[in-house]
């Protein structure tokens, strides 16, 4: 191979290496093919070269960024010859490469060298005809070696090996393992909250808006990644964020992988899988959140997505089904003249076929409803609880209010008393969700007796409170606080069914305790409830 009239070509001297091409020996190598190159153009003559080089990318990549470079300078009129190793050094898919070669090249006036293949367009050679097949040849390579990579990969992944680039939000690289990801505490704060706002029922529209006012970052500026497009959402949460880490298994200890892969070996695109194509290994890192509170916020979110109207919130969203048909109960706002919301149950299943009389309306007022649900299950859960030592250390928790104290000590027992029922709260919850059983509710209730004793003693908080509330009035509050709550109820109930005659069943997440009296049926503002 010789080269006429050197002093007329300003060459680029192209060297590339990617991780593939390293395993095949120290003859690839970045100083191997620059010594090459070198050591041609001295021979050459050539005086006017430029060296262009990108380690560690494929082949099957034209967009790499001193080849992109090297085509600038051919558009500025800066070069006029370009030399590479062998062909494959140029690229791997025979469809761009044979471009490159066949079209590009030729149309602006670049002389291409490949010195082990022997191909030189500047002169006729037979080498030069069948530098499509080389291209071929390399391009069968690449995908090849594709294929064992991907194999390679697949086997990690089924080992719960992490092999992303970046870890989940919460996580982040473990400083000495491989493959192997731990909690980042910084970041591991903020979904512990993200699901503590979805348990209190807030939606994750409410969740992203309330990052988004206290300014937090967002996962792409909290792990420092580039955001390509500009827009007026940009480093803003959003509820498709919020909603897809609530629903990642990677925050209970599981390993979720391959929900994407690559259309083609030559192509960056990829195509999202279904989950039952994931890749799920269980038990592989330390888990940010507990299984039991995952399931719950999933079922918040089933329910909230599978509640047709999300325009109007209500205590039971997406626990009211229809007895006859099966399907979630809609609701329908009709405002009387004053112009309030009023809300009414309808059978989503009449909703949609009504002329096909598939089911019938069951339309009741989600008042009337919600009502009678608190009513009875406050009436069940009291006849499953014991209601008498709350009672007791109600009644004489008040008796042991006194006005002669200073307000300073009045206070004080204030604040006393507030701690003590939020304390008798959280026993009876956990009595009444079996946590706790019999011989430790016992023990608190002593102690509860015990520091209620102490109060007494104090003989400062006769008369603060006694005038406000009574122990029947207290016990009452606490039921309605909890029937109230959302969390509680997507524990306690499985559903509510709506029948056609205005009957309300209600169906509970455990099993009755035998030794617990369960009414067969409570009528209840004009609505009967049926346990389940």
């Amino acid at each position: 191979m010789e080269i006429r009239n050197p002093e007329k070509y300003r060459a680029a001297l192209y060297i590339r290496l990617s991780r593939e091409d390293e395993r095949e020996g120290p003859s690839e190598s970045i100083a191997n093919q620059q010594s090459m190159l070198e050591r041609f153009a001295g021979e050459q003559g050539l005086t006017n070269w430029k060296t262009y080089m990108d380690d560690g990318w494929s082949g099957t990549n034209f967009d790499r960024p001193a080849f992109c470079r090297m085509i600038e300078d051919i558009e500025a009129g800066l070069v006029n010859m370009v030399i590479t190793k062998d062909l494959s050094r140029l690229g791997r898919d025979y469809i761009l490469t044979g471009h490159y070669m066949e079209r590009y090249f030729p149309e602006k006036g670049v002389r291409y060298l490949s010195l082990l293949d022997g191909i030189d367009t500047g002169v006729e050679s037979t080498a030069n005809d069948i530098t499509p097949f080389r291209a071929i040849m390399n391009d069968m390579y690449a995908k090849d070696i594709s294929k064992k990579i991907k194999s390679v990969k697949r086997d990690k992944q089924r080992k719960g090996q992490f092999i992303g680039g970046k870890p989940v939000y919460g996580y982040r690289m473990h400083p000495t393992e491989k493959n192997k990801i731990v909690i980042d505490g910084e970041a591991a704060v903020t979904v512990r909250r993200i699901f503590a706002m979805a348990l209190e029922g807030e939606s994750c529209r409410q969740i992203a808006a309330a990052l988004n006012r206290e300014g937090v970052p967002t996962p792409a500026e909290y792990a420092g990644l580039p955001v390509g497009r500009t827009a007026s959402y940009k480093g803003l949460w959003s509820s498709e964020r919020i909603s897809e880490m609530l629903r990642n298994e990677t925050y209970i200890g599981s390993m979720v992988q391959g929900r994407s892969v690559k259309i083609s070996y030559k192509s960056k695109k990829c195509r999202k899988q279904p989950p039952e194509n994931w890749i799920v290994v269980e038990k592989t890192h330390d888990p940010i959140i507990d299984r039991e509170t995952f399931r719950s916020v999933g079922k918040l979110l089933d329910a909230r997505r599978h509640t047709r109207s999300r325009t109007y919130e209500y205590l039971f969203k997406g626990l009211v089904y229809c007895r006859e048909c099966g399907n979630a109960m809609g609701v329908i706002n009709r405002p009387p003249v004053s112009g309030e919301d009023r809300l009414f149950f309808v059978c989503r299943t009449y909703q949609r076929f009504a002329g096909e009389r598939l089911c019938s309306c069951h339309c009741i007022k989600e008042e009337r409803v919600t009502k009678a649900v608190k009513k009875a299950l406050g009436q069940i859960l009291q006849a499953w609880a014991d209601l008498s030592p709350l009672s007791q250390i109600a009644a004489q928790t008040l008796l042991a209010a006194d006005s002669r104290e200073s307000a300073q000590q009045e206070q004080q027992i204030r604040d006393r008393l507030r701690i003590l029922t939020e304390k008798l709260d959280r026993v009876y919850r956990d009595r009444l969700e079996g946590t706790l059983d019999q011989e430790d509710f016992t023990r608190i209730y002593g102690r509860l007796c015990r520091e209620r004793a102490a109060l007494r003693e104090t003989d400062a908080a006769s008369g603060i409170i006694h005038a406000q509330e009574d122990p029947e009035a207290l016990a009452n509050r606490f039921w309605n606080d909890i029937c109230g709550n959302r969390e509680f109820l997507f524990r306690v109930l499985e559903r509510v069914e709506l029948t056609e005659d205005k009957k309300v069943l209600l169906h509970f997440r455990f099993r009755r305790p035998e030794a617990l009296p369960l009414p067969p049926s409570l009528t209840i503002a004009g609505e009967e409830c049926i346990p389940h």
